[in-house]
């Protein structure tokens, strides 16, 4: 009988217990569901499914160049989810761009705003070069900021057998803003100018007249060029706040400490 009201004694506290934590488990996922997504580690925003976080404060803040993502449509939402995905921390590992950013940003920014370009468009040598100078492409574009040849000579480049100026970082960016101002007063918009810059504008001119459409988000495009905006937004983003996309300060630190060594072997 005993052994019968103390099976019993345990069954009931057993229950009990399993009551409280199914209560306590409720109350904290509801809590945390009502928490604006800007309050959560962007980290763990970027894990959830994009049903969940399509309409948050921060999605809707994802824009280039003060030019917004046009929300509510699926497709161009998963296709930004896509490429935020791809440039964070556990996929690219890219602390070594972080650490040259650190660097060679703020002078490209002062450039464009003298010229009175928004400094968006700064990160398009990270995502054209990573910040690499004499890099070449195979079709001939080279330097920081990627120019064609002729390109570079009618922006005011010395592009010759002897020097060639789109290696050098400043005078490069000023011919890039000069560009870049030229494509504006011909497309009125940042996001098409990005995209002049990747494809040409006499191609995306030709693209827009055939399409009657001049949002860069509804284009149909070539995948480089059709991508090109949502790696600038997103590459701004790891840039901008690193930590939200994991990355952390002592990744950073291991990045100039490991720079600084191979300088010092060089010596």
């Amino acid at each position: 009988m005993i052994k019968k009201q103390l099976l019993c004694c345990s069954a009931v506290l057993l229950l009990v217990l399993l009551s409280k934590l199914y209560a306590y488990r409720v109350a904290t996922n509801t809590e945390t569901s009502a928490l604006p997504h800007d309050s959560l580690s962007q980290g763990e925003i970027l894990q959830d499914d994009i049903a969940d976080i399509r309409n948050t404060p921060y999605f809707a803040s994802l824009n280039f160049a003060d030019e917004n993502l046009p929300l509510g449509d699926k497709q161009i939402e998963r296709k930004m989810m896509r490429y935020l995905k791809e440039y964070s921390y556990t996929k690219r590992r890219s602390h070594v761009l972080h650490h040259k950013a650190l660097h060679a940003l703020p002078k490209v920014a002062a450039i464009l705003r003298q010229h009175g370009i928004p400094e968006d468009f700064k990160y398009i040598p990270l995502v054209e070069s990573g910040l690499v100078s004499g890099t070449t492409s195979h079709r001939g574009a080279s330097g920081y900021w990627q120019f064609m040849p002729g390109t570079a000579r009618a922006f005011g480049l010395r592009v010759d057998s002897e020097v060639d100026e789109r290696q050098h970082i400043e005078k490069s960016t000023a011919a890039a803003a000069r560009y870049i101002k030229a494509l504006y007063n011909e497309f009125n918009s940042w996001t098409l100018v990005a995209a002049a810059f990747n494809i040409g504008e006499g191609n995306l001119r030709r693209i827009i007249d055939r399409q009657r459409e001049d949002n860069y988000f509804r284009l149909k495009l070539n995948r480089e060029t059709g991508s090109y905006v949502y790696k600038l937004i997103s590459v701004k983003e790891i840039i901008e706040n690193p930590a939200a996309h994991g990355y952390r300060k002592n990744h950073l630190l291991a990045a100039a400490t490991n720079e600084e060594s191979q300088q010092q072997n060089k010596l």
